[in-house]
């Protein structure tokens, strides 16, 4: 039990990567708190996770739904030892099709939710607390379609070496998880077509070295490592789970 009497918020917790993750926190004994947008998924989640856990939708593009989150956090559990800022989106177009409305959606939720839920939840961590951001091998490589989103996660990976600067005062621990092509509902939420998802899903399983998608508990037992004692001297750096596909 790595987490016991530990309180951690994952955002985007209710499918995915974050519903894979505040479950392993869950069995490992921590308090822990999932946000989402959707209420019913929320609720799905929060009924198959259980224990002693706070559902709350919520959406990191406004932050005045940031500053009830983590009042109501406060109210339940006080202080907060994990966060895993998750909540993301993805929109993949070409550089000719992408709208200023695509290009503000993606950076608004992926970019200065995550800033702001960092930013708004340093009053409420513990000293000694961990910060997990999600990042992507997108924001590595050149891929016809992902600008906006590759630009998104590039900034983020950026922000773990600020934040770390910033926090390692307090002993606060800032590092990222670089997830691969997960098998998540993510993909079926990017504005393609299925047919589009499905082709796009075999070239990507062509390209990874491993040959297959990764799936969200395998991200979460990372981001479970960068959140316990068991990887207390790492700080500022970014861990890949992608299959090889960003590295050979």
């Amino acid at each position: 039990m790595k987490l016991t009497g530990k309180v951690a918020l994952v955002t985007g917790g209710n499918s995915g990567i974050g519903f894979a993750t505040a479950r392993l926190f869950s069995q490992e004994g921590a308090k822990v708190v999932i946000t989402g947008r959707d209420r019913i998924t929320l609720n799905e989640a929060a009924s198959t996770i259980g224990g002693d856990l706070l559902a709350l939708q919520s959406d990191v593009s406004r932050l005045e739904e940031i500053d009830r989150l983590y009042q109501a956090i406060a109210e339940k559990f006080g202080k907060i030892d994990v966060l895993f800022a998750n909540a993301g989106i993805g929109r993949f177009t070409s550089l000719a099709e992408t709208t200023e409305a695509i290009y503000d959606e993606v950076f608004t939720i992926n970019l200065k939710g995550l800033y702001f839920t960092v930013q708004k939840a340093v009053a409420h961590l513990n000293d000694n607390a961990t910060i997990v951001l999600n990042t992507s091998f997108l924001g590595e490589l050149g891929r016809p379609g992902t600008s906006v989103v590759s630009a998104s996660k590039a900034a983020v990976r950026s922000l773990v070496k600020t934040f770390s600067a910033e926090l390692v005062s307090r002993r606060i621990r800032v590092n990222a998880v670089s997830p691969g092509a997960i098998a998540t509902p993510f993909h079926s939420r990017t504005g393609l077509p299925q047919e589009v998802v499905a082709a796009n899903a075999q070239r990507f399983i062509a390209q990874i070295p491993m040959n297959r998608f990764g799936t969200p508990e395998e991200i979460a037992k990372v981001v479970l490592f960068l959140s316990t004692s068991e990887s207390s001297y790492i700080l500022g750096t970014e861990i890949a789970v992608d299959g090889g596909i960003g590295q050979l």
